[in-house]
């Protein structure tokens, strides 16, 4: 991944927003298939080309989905998960109504709860060091 494609640039601001997201099933119920999946990833890559993001990465498992996302500064990231998980728990309950047992699972997708994390750039011992070695003036 080449580090200067990854700058947004707009009319006032140059940035590289990315966080990584973590989204659990509901119990934690194995329902996931590889179908699913691939389902999955087009669902919530549409969602994120709303938000003007880009889905960078995406796998999970059978239980849960990583998401690597790169999104413009205006975009909070709270807003683009309750999109993200509303959106897709929506479709995929309607596509795959056999495999999500709304019994089971309560008639959710999705744990209310989820892994963020922001990442990418230079880590923050480099950042800090970098920021207390400004020639502050006298």
């Amino acid at each position: 991944m080449d580090e200067q494609n990854d700058y947004r640039r707009s009319n006032h601001v140059v940035s590289a927003t990315h966080v990584h997201l973590v989204f659990a099933t509901k119990c934690r119920q194995g329902v996931f298939n590889d179908e699913m999946l691939a389902r999955c990833e087009e669902i919530m890559r549409k969602v994120c080309e709303d938000f003007e993001a880009e889905l960078k990465e995406f796998n999970g498992e059978r239980d849960h989905v990583h998401l690597l996302i790169n999104y413009p500064p205006k975009v909070a990231v709270s807003k683009l998960v309750n999109s993200l998980k509303g959106v897709s728990a929506r479709r995929m309950r309607q596509e795959f109504t056999g495999r999500i047992n709304r019994a089971i699972m309560h008639g959710h997708l999705w744990s209310p709860s989820y892994f963020s994390a922001s990442c990418g750039g230079a880590p923050l011992a480099i950042v800090r060091q970098y920021i207390e070695q400004q020639k502050r003036p006298l």
